[in-house]
């Protein structure tokens, strides 16, 4: 039993031995691979710490190259920008040289005509001299001879000195009713002279202070592009730009040989400003595509609108007409896009005003009255069309304003479809007259009936169910219509396009023949939500 015992209480303590034995080695052991363990977790964090900062340096390039890519495209925009102000301020400086150039000419002709005449009136003044001493020479002579006649008539006849005396009396006052009647017609013919001299005066007075160039019809805007690079872009592919330019514009656009220059033709200058204004814009943003012409020529047409109210304002501001109703500020404003007798119909409003209002300051009348009736003359223009005379329409509108009697009937009088009741009616009308005389004024009188002719032949198409737009295109050989997709098939499409053929050739006179183009487009448009 104690043997028994004994064994056991070995075998425990073996037991205990081994264990503290094992727990020692695991102890030392466990730390041993704890402390390689940490050495480990500390390298690959290191190297995790290395590769973040690789990371991130990579990303910071790759932010700097994008932010100077964008700093190089926003550089190249604002470049093209100024490089295109810089054409159309260049322009502008040539076309102001050559007006200093022609107005110097003008000046030094006017100052040689000038000499000439002050050398003829010398002449004439000297000749005046000579004719007046001989005629009181021979006045002098005339007294003498009728006193010596006179003398030997009361010699022969053996009159009374009365009788003779009564005699003289009466031959004087016959003399006397004589002269003086001659007097009175030398007076009247004086007097009707410097009345002619003074309308002459005040004519010319008016002319010589007023300088307005010649003005010439044009159916033609010159855009200038920055490289021939560009027309490329602007015919796109299988010219697919240049179709929607003009579908949406109306006007055609010509890309020749000539070097950096793109030409824009229409008969309407409000259509064709519209254009070069849509071009100039998509330049600027160096885009062109169908969408983007579609956005431009919206966005030139908030722009005009711009436009034609600073021509109003500015054209009020010069003549100093204040008080003109907001309602007709747009009005003068598109007579800057109109035209008559070839004229631009702006600047010949403006001169008529400035020429019957210096007029009027010469003849001692209200200038103010005369200027307001010359802007406001051919208002009628740029009104809808009625049966009526431009001047009466003209008249019409304006009295809606309470305008003053004296303007209302100076607008409706100035081409004789009403009295006149004032002078400055009559101002109006001789200053019209001027205006519309100058050199080269009347020659374009054609070019006015090829834009009605151009506008009857839109006006035609229009009349047919299913178009949207018309245009004359070609200077009026081709009518291109735009029909709804939606409402105007394949096969209605060439049946419309013979009936307006048919219809412009029993309606319309013109020469030659003329192309109708049916353009049909379908548009399909889903959103995303």
């Amino acid at each position: 039993m104690e043997e028994v015992l004994m064994g056991i209480v070995i075998n425990l303590f073996l037991i205990v031995f081994a264990s503290v034995i094992c727990f020692g080695v695991g102890f030392f052991v466990g730390r041993f691979f704890l402390e390689r363990l940490g050495t480990t977790k500390v390298l690959e964090a290191e190297e995790r710490a290395v590769q973040i900062v690789q990371e991130a340096q990579k990303e910071a390039n790759e932010y700097k190259e994008l932010k100077v890519s964008e700093v190089n495209q926003e550089w190249k925009k604002k470049r093209r920008e100024f490089d295109q102000e810089v054409v159309i301020k260049n322009n502008k400086y040539n076309q102001l040289q050559k007006q200093t150039q022609q107005k110097e000419t003008q000046l030094k002709k006017q100052s040689d005509g000038i000499r000439d005449l002050e050398r003829k009136l010398q002449d004439q003044r000297k000749e005046i001299e000579q004719t007046t001493e001989l005629v009181q020479h021979r006045a002098e002579e005339l007294d003498r001879t009728i006193i010596e006649q006179n003398q030997r008539l009361e010699s022969i006849s053996n009159l009374q000195a009365e009788d003779a005396r009564q005699m003289l009396i009466d031959n004087m006052v016959a003399k006397a009713r004589e002269e003086a009647t001659e007097t009175i017609h030398q007076i009247h013919e004086e007097a009707e002279l410097k009345a002619n001299r003074l309308a002459e005066k005040t004519l010319l007075s008016a002319i010589q202070r007023i300088s307005f160039e010649q003005a010439t019809e044009n159916a033609l805007s010159v855009v200038h592009i920055q490289s021939d690079e560009l027309k490329g872009r602007i015919i796109g592919r299988e010219g697919r730009n240049i179709k929607a330019f003009e579908n949406a514009t109306g006007v055609d656009i010509i890309v020749d040989d000539t070097p950096e220059v793109v030409i824009l033709s229409c008969f309407d200058p409000l259509r064709r400003e519209l254009a070069k204004l849509t071009l100039q814009k998509l330049l600027v943003d160096g885009i062109i595509h169908p969408v983007a012409i579609e956005k431009a020529y919206e966005d030139a047409k908030k722009e005009i609108d711009d436009v034609i109210i600073s021509a109003g304002e500015e054209a009020l501001s010069s003549l100093q007409i204040p008080d003109m109703p907001s309602e007709v500020i747009p009005l003068i404003g598109k007579m800057k896009f109109c035209t008559v007798y070839g004229q631009n119909l702006l600047q010949h409003s403006r001169e008529v005003a400035m020429l019957a209002g210096l007029m009027a300051a010469e003849l001692k009348l209200d200038a103010r009255l005369a200027k307001r009736a010359g802007l406001l003359h051919d208002i009628g223009l740029v009104l809808p069309e009625s049966d009526e005379p431009h001047a009466i329409t003209g008249m019409a509108y304006m009295k809606k304003f309470n305008e003053s009697s004296v303007v209302l009937n100076s607008i409706a009088a100035h081409h004789g479809d009403v009295g006149k009741e004032s002078p400055i009616a009559d101002l109006i009308d001789a200053a019209n007259v001027i205006s519309l005389s100058r050199p080269g004024a009347r020659g374009a009188v054609t070019a006015d009936g090829n834009v009605k002719r151009l506008e009857s032949l839109e006006e035609i198409a229009k009349g047919f169910p299913g178009v949207l737009k018309t245009y004359a295109l070609q200077a009026g050989r081709e009518i291109r219509v735009i029909v709804e997709g939606d409402n105007v098939s394949d096969s209605q499409a060439d049946v419309l396009a013979h009936d307006i053929a048919h219809k412009i050739e029993s309606e319309a006179q013109y020469p030659g023949q003329i192309k109708v183009s049916i353009v049909r487009e379908k548009r399909s448009i889903a959103y995303a939500k």
